[in-house]
Parts: C-alpha cells; structure tokens; sequence
C-alpha cells in the first residue's frame, strides 16, 4: 500500500534533498513511498491528501500547529538533527518507519 509522505522545512530546499534521499533509500527498500518536500507556508495545501508529515529540527516550534492543521491519522514526526544535518535519507527512512510502526 503505498503512503503520502510530506518533509517540511522553511524553504523547501533542504528537505528537498532530503526528499530525493530518502525515495532512493526506500525504492531500495522496495517500500512504496511517495515522499515530497515544500516548504512549511504549503503545509495546508497538502495536510488532506498525506499519511505522514515530517518536520525539520528547526521548525520544531511548529509542531503542535501542525497537528492542528492535519487530520489527526497522520503520523507528525520531528526529523532528529543528526541525520538532516547529513541528509541522510536511510536514517531518515528508518525513523519514518518506526514512528508508522508505533
């Protein structure tokens, strides 16, 4: 079953890179992901049509509004520093993974 994955960040341009990183690592997993990245002002736009909503350590400020703004059956998820600070889209990948899982 594939899943609506959203990255937030303050432009887009970071978690875009995260974006491309982490559908590599999960065409890798043979995980059907579909994983998009925009900046946190679309949130809104797009809070209808996701499963999980992924948010950059920077923005962690956001995060309760961002609860607010999506239905409450999407997983919110505070990206951890150490593998955005690295792009890191299989650390990522594992931590999206394990927060569905819960």
């Amino acid at each position: 079953m594939s899943k609506e994955i959203l990255l937030v960040c303050g432009s887009g341009a970071s978690s875009g890179f995260m974006a491309a990183n982490m559908r590599k690592a999960a065409k890798k997993a043979g995980l059907d992901y579909k994983i998009k990245a925009r900046s946190e002002s679309e949130l809104e736009t797009y809070a209808d049509s996701i499963d999980a909503l992924m948010i950059g350590p920077h923005l962690a400020y956001l995060e309760d509004e961002a609860r607010e703004i999506v239905d409450h059956s999407v997983k919110v998820i505070l990206m951890k520093p150490d593998y955005y600070s690295t792009l890191d889209g299989e650390k990522a990948l594992e931590h999206l993974r394990s927060e569905l899982a819960e």
